[in-house]
């Protein structure tokens, strides 16, 4: 919605200010240059990025036009299944959930939370850290700093798209440039003979290359860029929440403990209240 919006603002405003300042739509009318600029950024994209990487930012655009994915009741949806595998753990014993662990479409704790259990990536760094803490006695530091190095991993390729997408960005108002000389180029062959009006016409036209690349730089693309870095970071705070938990249990803390610490990672128009979140878990036990 957002995305729809500010681009709404972006176009409105630049053609509200051309127009009422004297100037003529039809001016900035130029498909060809349009072709030149799009079509040598999209692809110096294709040629300095893997394919993973193209089919991500199709994604994550795509993404921008959803709301995000961790809300404020998946987190408590997320703090619940966390605290009902802790506390199975602390009264039955680390072996209690062994099953759980290995099979979690089949486990009646993940079952509980459909959507959690929906995100393979989610589940994945779940059970591998729990498989770990049933596997033996893990040192806290240990397994948090093995936890920090594997969500700098996943930190670094979900923010992979935004930065491709934001090289693109960078070299757009270049390629604006490219289609302005090669409008001169054109201007300079037909010189001769030509009177003023249709030179001046000529290089009015070119400059509108170096404007749509301007324009579609900083006014979408690098926007784009940032909103897909942003929700990156954001759906990166549901796996350091987990981190904390787990790291906070193996230190010794008892669930609900272990639960408040990971709490007070998540900001503030996400995060439930300390009562709020006390009678959720009360309810999940």
């Amino acid at each position: 919605m957002f995305l729809i919006i500010g681009s709404a603002i972006v176009l409105g405003s630049v053609i509200m200010g051309f127009t009422l300042s004297g100037g003529s739509l039809i001016l900035l009318w130029h498909p060809l240059e349009v072709v030149i600029i799009c079509g040598a950024a999209l692809g110096s994209f294709v040629i300095s990025n893997p394919a993973k990487v193209l089919k991500a930012v199709l994604a994550g655009v795509m993404g921008l036009f959803k709301g995000p994915r961790y809300q404020r009741n998946d987190y408590v949806d997320l703090f619940k299944l966390l605290y009902d595998i802790l506390m199975k753990a602390r009264k039955e014993g680390m072996l209690s959930i062994e099953a759980h662990v290995d099979d979690p479409a089949s486990s009646d704790i993940f079952a509980r939370y459909p959507r959690i259990l929906a995100d393979r990536h989610m589940i994945e760094f779940i059970t591998d850290c729990l498989r770990l803490m049933v596997g033996g006695n893990l040192d806290p530091h240990e397994l948090e700093s093995m936890l920090e190095y594997e969500l700098e991993t996943h930190h670094h390729e979900a923010s992979e798209p935004a930065h491709a997408l934001q090289k693109v960005a960078d070299a757009l108002p270049g390629f604006g440039i490219v289609a302005a000389v090669m409008g001169i180029i054109n201007t300079m062959a037909s010189i001769a003979g030509a009177d003023v009006a249709t030179i001046g016409e000529k290089v009015a036209a070119a400059l509108v290359g170096t404007f749509i690349g301007i324009l579609v730089a900083y006014g979408f693309v690098a926007p784009i860029s940032a909103a897909m870095e942003k929700r990156a970071s954001d759906e990166g705070k549901a796996f350091e929440l987990v981190k904390m938990a787990l790291v906070s249990s193996v230190r010794g803390y008892a669930p609900a403990v272990a639960i408040e610490f990971a709490r007070k990672l998540l900001f503030a128009d996400v995060r439930p209240s300390f009562s709020d979140l006390g009678t959720e878990l009360k309810g999940a036990r």
